[in-house]
């Protein structure tokens, strides 16, 4: 099956456990976290389960080069890196922005990952990535694109095994769990797992927190995934018909915009280590735990609901942005 062909990158599962304190402060709610940043890839995260699937498809084209994209602090290109090192590829990363003097978080692990970087000032999403690769091509590489954030079907489908992964400990558990709060941002861990869902019938809500305004290759994030999803539909045999309300994204607490961190981050990351011990990122799962807490707070869901937050990891993102989380 076509979940089966991957390149072996993470530990899985990731730990599927309650919030015990917190299910307590928010009464009658239940809630659970699902530890994706415990993948063990360069500090774990979700992306770990993309590069599974496209690191292969590279292998598979015979490629010796990676490019990819994104953010200086991108959790996406600082995996990406750790992946090539341990398939033996070349990785390029073209990241947004100047230069900074000082290396930090994510990116001074790419760069120790030993990735060759190019700093592509307002372009962050990819958009060089044509003239560097035939570039590569002139040199004799043979490269392979992955699309910013890993996300793509071939990506999405780390997300597909991750429900069915998600199923098996629900069922060693004895658990249903009835809303899923995540962060949606490049588009393809939501189509995962909105295709997951309805293929293994785990009849969840999914709750998809919007972290990035700007479109991605020309279409909206909810475009974005829906692409994806129709895509997906067709290679699993799902039968659901799909529209833009099925994949909405919640945009209500993404006013400050990408990588902003406002005081609604500070107090999640802050709520859940003080808790659970546990730490968020301030780009990513700070925003959509807050929305979390925020839903929670407003009885914005049924009462006694059984709530999973699926945490995405991004911790080395806290170290850059620590004098706004003092």
């Amino acid at each position: 099956m076509i979940l089966n062909h991957k390149f072996d990158l993470g530990f899985f599962p990731t730990p599927l456990h309650q919030l015990k304190n917190l299910s307590k402060k928010y009464a009658p709610y239940n809630i659970f976290i699902k530890r994706d940043d415990q993948t063990g890839l360069a500090s774990g995260g979700n992306k770990t389960r993309k590069l599974e699937y496209l690191i292969q498809e590279a292998l598979d084209n015979g490629c010796n080069t990676i490019i990819t994209a994104g953010a200086q602090q991108s959790n996406h290109c600082r995996q990406t890196a750790a992946a090539c090192a341990i398939a033996n590829l070349k990785c390029h990363l073209m990241l947004g922005g100047i230069a900074p003097k000082k290396y930090n978080g994510n990116l001074l692990l790419s760069h120790l990952l030993g990735v060759e970087i190019h700093f592509t000032g307002e372009n962050r999403k990819g958009e060089d990535i044509k003239n560097l690769k035939q570039q590569l091509e002139l040199e004799g590489k043979k490269p392979f694109v992955i699309p910013y954030g890993g996300s793509n079907f071939t990506g999405a489908l780390g997300f597909v095994n991750a429900m069915k992964e998600l199923k098996a400990q629900l069922i060693v558990q004895n658990l249903k769990i009835d809303y899923l709060f995540f962060a949606s941002s490049s588009g393809g861990t939501q189509a995962g797992l909105t295709l997951g869902n309805d293929l293994y019938n785990l009849n969840m809500k999914l709750i998809p927190i919007g972290i990035d305004k700007s479109e991605t290759q020309g279409m909206s994030l909810e475009e974005m995934v829906l692409h994806i999803v129709n895509e997906g539909k067709q290679l699993l045999k799902i039968k659901s018909e799909y529209n833009l309300s099925d994949v909405k994204i919640i945009n209500a607490y993404n006013e400050a915009g990408y990588g902003v961190i406002t005081e609604n981050e500070k107090a999640a990351i802050k709520e859940l280590a003080k808790s659970e011990g546990i730490i968020l990122d301030p780009v990513y799962t700070g925003r959509a735990f807050y929305a979390m807490m925020d839903y929670l707070k407003k009885k914005k869901i049924p009462s006694k609901a059984n709530i999973l937050f699926w945490h995405t990891g991004g911790l080395p993102a806290n170290f850059y942005y620590a004098d706004q989380l003092m």
